[in-house]
């Protein structure tokens, strides 16, 4: 889609559809009172009769038979100063009527927005526009994108113009990355197998001068030690692959920051296999893989001035003669010993060991993304992601990131009075602390192998994907690592 920004009049300016806003107190905006009144009032009156809801974000298609819109689109605001909250349910509502149409323009950022710019509203802007235009199509034989295909924003002067088309750039940019994270997660996992992800990987380095991609097969992990990970891709006839992306957008001397993604692309439990019901949602234990894949699209997209490498630990896990057993002990690449208690408690075998190879870059920090446990749904739900990390600043810079992008997370403990409950007879620690703050103890198990650098975990098991009718990858938290990544 093409995303720009325009100094505009609403009254000469063409377009399909054209989004205004209306309020109880002000009634229509600027350019909605211009457009009335070379439509004969009919805006106004279609208002008058009461058709439009009276909660933020109802919206109300009009058709116009004069003039150079063909339909306006009026968005309902709110009594006295607008949230940013409220501006991002704006911006999500008539995103979903404008994506309907091959083109359109919207005169939102009229609106003031308390504590926000004009920048911050394009970018919101863009960002849900881009959303709403998702739909997976691959394998629907009927199934159709969503037509819109160019969307303008107004701008009031030339002074706003520029601040309003870097919002657009970056939202537009967040919006393509978490589009590709839903892809990778939508696909299903007769598709999407770790080789998949490597060859998506190549593939993207092969377009693009200022990335490049390596992959270690089952061989080279062998030869680093790398026995948690692959403990768990035992039990499948898919080979495991540690793929990692290098993107160089800065200096060759600045130290990068490293995101690491669970990338499990089917997970049945192994040998602790997972209950019948809802199995099929396990093809999105890659949303942590998914989401840096994501991230480096964006960041390929908005060329910031940063190093970023993103890798992926990427394996099916499976029930088989050959798949890791409970009691089973292995060896990480750390040398530290782990003895396997459940099976379906992979996600931290493969990390530990993608975050032991992390240290290899010598990171400013490291980030790990991963749908890691159902503990951390129940204790957030699927508003926020998860957060845990072994440096302040760092976590606050993630938690304001995911505040400016919408896209929120919420920082949860990380005591150290939580670590004996990985305590094994039998090795160095064993793989699950039981039920009670099991988000918490997965945390800590993966933190014993970032002693060495700044690090954050980010559980998005909760925040990755949606169940029911309305099932699918969410792309989260691809808003949230963009923005922190553009404010480095």
């Amino acid at each position: 889609m093409q995303f720009s920004a325009k100094v505009s009049d609403i009254s000469k300016q063409r377009a399909a559809c054209s989004i205004i806003s209306v309020d109880a107190k002000n009634g229509l905006s600027p350019s909605g009172k211009n457009l009335d009144q070379l439509a004969g009032g009919v805006i106004g009156k279609i208002l008058k009769r009461g058709d439009l809801g009276a909660k933020p974000g109802s919206t109300q298609l009009i058709d116009l038979l004069d003039g150079p819109s063909e339909r306006v689109l009026v968005v309902r605001t709110g009594k006295g100063d607008i949230s940013q909250a409220e501006f991002r349910k704006l911006a999500s509502a008539s995103a979903a009527v404008a994506k309907k149409f091959k083109e359109a323009t919207s005169y939102l950022c009229e609106l003031e927005v308390k504590g926000a710019d004009k920048t911050w509203q394009a970018q919101q802007i863009a960002l849900a526009t881009g959303l709403a235009c998702y739909r997976f199509t691959q394998f629907l034989t009927d199934a159709k994108p969503y037509p819109l295909a160019k969307f303008t924003l107004h701008a009031t002067d030339r002074k706003q113009l520029k601040a309003i088309q870097k919002g657009m750039d970056i939202g537009a940019g967040q919006a393509l990355g978490s589009n590709v994270a839903r892809e990778l997660g939508d696909l299903p996992s007769n598709v999407c197998t770790p080789s998949y992800l490597a060859a998506e990987a190549r593939a993207l380095a092969k377009k693009h001068a200022k990335l490049t991609t390596t992959v270690l097969d089952e061989k080279k992990m062998q030869a680093l030690g790398m026995g948690a990970l692959l403990s768990v891709a035992k039990g499948s006839d898919q080979p495991p692959a540690l793929i990692a992306m290098n993107y160089k957008g800065g200096k060759t001397s600045e130290k990068p920051i490293v995101l690491v993604g669970k990338g499990i692309t089917f997970d049945s439990g192994g040998i602790s296999i997972k209950p019948g019901q809802a199995m099929d949602e396990m093809k999105y234990d890659m949303g942590g893989a998914a989401s840096v894949f994501g991230v480096m699209n964006a960041l390929l997209e908005l060329q910031p001035s940063i190093n970023v490498v993103g890798l992926v630990a990427a394996a099916e896990n499976m029930p088989s003669g050959r798949a890791s057993k409970p009691g089973d002990i292995v060896k990480s690449m750390s040398g530290k010993t782990i003895e396997i208690l459940n099976t379906d408690a992979e996600g931290r075998l493969v990390l530990c060991d993608a975050l032991t190879y992390a240290g290899k870059y010598k990171p400013r920090a490291v980030i790990d993304i991963a749908t890691l446990t159902g503990a951390c749904v129940i204790a957030l739900g699927h508003h926020a992601s998860g957060l845990y990390a072994n440096n302040e600043e760092l976590a606050q810079d993630l938690l304001k990131a995911g505040e400016k992008s919408g896209d929120r997370a919420w920082q949860m403990p990380l005591w150290d009075e939580y670590q004996p409950a990985l305590d094994s007879n039998f090795a160095d620690m064993q793989n699950i602390g039981g039920r009670d703050a099991g988000s918490v103890t997965a945390a800590c198990f993966l933190s014993r192998f970032t002693e060495e650098y700044t690090w954050a975990h980010m559980d998005i098991a909760g925040s990755a994907w949606k169940s029911g009718a309305c099932k699918g990858a969410t792309g989260r938290p691809v808003p949230l690592l963009v923005e922190y990544l553009l404010g480095k």
